[in-house]
């Protein structure tokens, strides 16, 4: 087999290949890293590359084929880790910040760990924005990222650099995190599957916040070229660890939800949840797709979510809640690692800049009051799934983002995913076609909180739809 077919293989069937020994874990490596040596100049995917680390991983991938020992469901199969809340103990991890190029991790997240001990091999550590701070990739360590469907097009944010190394071929799955769609945003722009779980499913070790990522609901998921291969690493991604303060003992079968039938699902489609001023262009190709979830699940109920807000209330209270949790992480890094970001405006984006100084200015008032729009939206979600199994919207408002616009040129309106990490319902993103113009288009399909299974049950069967 060749190095590009290799490098357009799901993860599943390169896995079970190489437990098998018909692939080895080293052939495997190399045509990833013969593919980032041709691409990433271009997509800019990568801001660190560990080959001679991956080498020695895949050596020992080898032998332990060879010696016919127990192995990981991931046996040999290269990843990609965010360069954000990923951390591999002694490798480069710069938050996408120009402030800490030279930063070496002193430990290994969980889900590194988690992702190692399943047999996972790590390539290197993707581009994101700087703390993840916005919904386009581009920082001022390394540049811009692109998608690898029009590199024209930025690959989205914060994910950017996973997700376009997914798309590019340049991983067979890479790690995301998400704060406000920073999975999901990225994998429509780039044409391929992501997933936020439910909040508290995938565990967060992070430090010395543990709370941090609760009034925000942030997630770790993967990004992936298939549903089942999304599946698969989800399932080495969760379960309950004491050492975060919001994991939850809900156990959940990924895996096994891939493939199972829907045809008693009951679908609701919001066009715009109300509020989003969603382009032409986009609702064309996620109408056009709505036929196949008929095919599977027999009928989609067009609806109206009556959350009883207005975009203006909404994004006010998001932007507060956002701002603030930027700025607390901006101090908790100033106060840790002993780097001022304000005192090195020329090195730090813009657009981090001044959301650090809204944030600053927000009061505990400020973000209690937040909390009633919050709930109404809450309310008005939960009541879709009073009858409905699924929640289906186009992922972003528009067809995507130019590559080298401002960080500060995207508007919480341009994007539909952020509602769901203020209320913590698990959401994924499906690749469904393209605009005319060529432009990659994701359909957002959410389910109940903890019915993570459901979504990725309605991902395979939409998937399966439009592959036939």
């Amino acid at each position: 087999m060749c190095v590009t077919d290799i490098c357009e293989q799901p993860a599943t069937w390169l896995a079970s290949e190489i437990r098998a020994g018909r692939i080895s874990a080293t052939d495997a490596v190399e045509a990833y890293l013969n593919q980032i040596d041709a691409e990433n100049d271009d997509l800019n995917a990568y801001i660190t590359v560990i080959e001679e680390s991956a080498r020695e991983a895949a050596r020992e991938a080898d032998a332990a084929v060879d010696r016919s020992e127990e192995l990981g469901v991931l046996h040999g199969v290269p990843i990609a880790l965010k360069d954000l809340g990923a951390m591999k103990k002694g490798v480069r991890h710069t938050f996408g910040s120009k402030l800490f190029a030279e930063f070496e991790a002193p430990r290994s997240s969980i889900i590194v760990d988690r992702l190692e001990a399943a047999g996972a091999i790590v390539l290197g550590k993707t581009n994101t924005p700087e703390l993840g701070h916005s919904a386009i990739t581009t920082n001022k360590l390394v540049g811009s990222t692109a998608s690898p469907v029009d590199r024209s097009l930025n690959a989205g944010g914060s994910s950017g650099g996973s997700a376009a190394a997914v798309g590019g071929g340049l991983a067979a799955l890479a790690t995301g995190s998400d704060a406000g769609g920073s999975i999901r945003i990225p994998a429509a722009c780039c044409g391929v599957f992501g997933m936020k779980p439910s909040f508290g499913l995938v565990p967060n070790d992070s430090r010395p916040n543990g709370f941090g990522t609760k009034r925000h609901h942030t997630a770790c998921g993967p990004l992936s070229r298939t549903v089942k291969d999304a599946a698969l690493m989800l399932d080495m991604l969760a379960g309950h660890n004491s050492v975060d303060p919001n994991s939850v003992p809900v156990d959940c079968k990924f895996q096994k939800a891939v493939g199972q039938p829907i045809d008693d699902y009951t679908i609701a489609y919001s066009p715009a949840l109300d509020v989003f001023d969603v382009d032409e262009s986009v609702q064309d190709v996620i109408e056009a797709a709505l036929p196949a979830f008929e095919s599977a699940a027999g009928s989609v109920d067009q609806i109206t979510v009556d959350h009883g807000t207005s975009m203006a209330e909404l994004t006010d209270a998001v932007s507060v809640t956002f701002t603030t949790a930027v700025a607390s992480a901006v101090e908790r890094l100033e106060s840790t690692m002993g780097v001022a970001f304000r005192a090195h405006p020329d090195d730090v984006s813009q657009s981090l800049l001044a959301m650090v100084e809204a944030g600053s200015e927000h009061t505990a008032t400020d973000l209690d009051r937040t909390g009633v729009v919050r709930t109404q939206l809450y309310d008005g979600i939960q009541s879709v799934f009073e009858t409905s199994d699924i929640l289906v919207t186009p992922t972003l408002a528009c067809s995507g983002f130019e590559r080298d616009v401002d960080s500060g040129h995207v508007a919480w309106e341009d994007v539909l995913t952020w509602p769901f990490n203020v209320t913590g319902h698990p959401a994924a993103s499906v690749p469904v076609g393209r605009t005319d113009s060529g432009r990659p288009v994701g359909m957002q399909i959410v389910g109940r909180r903890y019915g993570d299974e459901t979504v990725l049950t309605a991902s395979a069967a939409l998937e399966q739809q439009l592959q036939e």
